[in-house]
């Protein structure tokens, strides 16, 4: 089951799926440009349903402003599921008083807000730094691995920069004993190598790919490449795409591409230049996989929206 803002729904009611992205977010290293307008959030994800958009999955994890409590709501007016994070991001995206408070109970706050908020996660959320994984990103992904083996829920790594893929699954699978099908590698296409990402993807990680939702990003050039390479591996079945919206700006409603573009503008190319076949796996197939666990605490009843 995937478990959503609204309850746990089967795999296959999740739908053309944006699998990374930020209805809400905030940060100190984002000072002034905060996602905090329920109604342009809601804004955005009619646009995307407008297009066909059937689910978001929102990385935003504890402690960056998730707005959680919005989230059920915002889910039953647009009409699309919507899976939540818990988790940790880098340090710097926090006050050090407040990480020091959550520190030694990380696992059972992962946990809980996995298995016992009102609102209930879907997703572990972690981050590692650029090219190395610093004593913060390790503690954090400690915790998520022994929140993984308490719940089952699959967990999404922040690729800083696109780097450290394999210090990533050598931490979380080899060290911790997280099976690599159940971690979701953001970011990858900013580090363009193919070589890592074909190695990553032999170990049965999923590869979240991220549209230019921030206009002018300087990887866009390398997503479609990167898209085709992994494919002609044999990848194609372990391949996300998401906006990852996490500026006003970026938002369609703004001067932004966000979340609609995917399937105006990237799905389209993708169709025509990779096949519909690969688009819709990317879009549909992969997320209804990737995001489903079998969960070991039981979510809350399923509501229809």
């Amino acid at each position: 089951m995937i478990r959503t803002v609204l309850g746990d729904i089967r795999p296959e009611e999740l739908g053309v799926c944006d699998s990374h992205d930020h209805l809400f977010i905030r940060s100190p290293t984002l000072p002034g440009q905060e996602l905090n307008d329920p109604e342009a959030a809601l804004c955005e994800l009619d646009a995307f349903a407008a297009a066909g958009g059937r689910a978001v999955v929102q990385w935003t994890p504890w402690g960056m402003g998730p707005r959680t409590e919005e989230l059920p709501g915002l889910s039953r007016q647009s009409g699309v599921h919507i899976v939540a994070a818990t988790g940790m991001h880098q340090a710097k995206h926090y006050a050090p008083d407040e990480l020091e408070r959550v520190r030694d109970g990380l696992a059972d706050l992962f946990v809980h807000e996995l298995t016992e908020a009102p609102v209930k996660a879907g997703l572990i959320k972690v981050a590692g730094a650029f090219h190395r994984l610093d004593g913060h990103a390790r503690h954090v992904m400690a915790a998520a691995a022994e929140a993984h083996r308490a719940t089952g829920a699959p967990i999404g790594v922040h690729l800083e920069g696109g780097t450290a893929a394999l210090d990533v699954l050598d931490l979380l699978c080899a060290e911790h004993g997280v099976p690599p099908d159940r971690v979701i590698l953001g970011h990858p296409h900013r580090f363009p190598d193919a070589a890592v990402h074909r190695q990553a993807a032999e170990t049965g990680a999923f590869l979240a790919f991220d549209g230019p939702s921030r206009a002018h990003h300087a990887a866009d050039p390398h997503l479609l490449p990167g898209l085709g390479a992994l494919a002609d591996a044999g990848h194609a079945d372990q391949i996300l795409l998401g906006a990852d919206t996490v500026t006003a700006a970026a938002r369609s409603g703004a001067d932004g591409p966000g979340m609609p573009f995917l399937l105006t503008g990237l799905r389209p190319r993708i169709e025509r230049e990779l096949g519909p076949d690969l688009a819709a796996a990317i879009l549909v197939a992969n997320p209804a996989r990737a995001f489903a666990s079998r969960w070991r605490r039981a979510g809350r009843p399923v509501f229809e929206l």
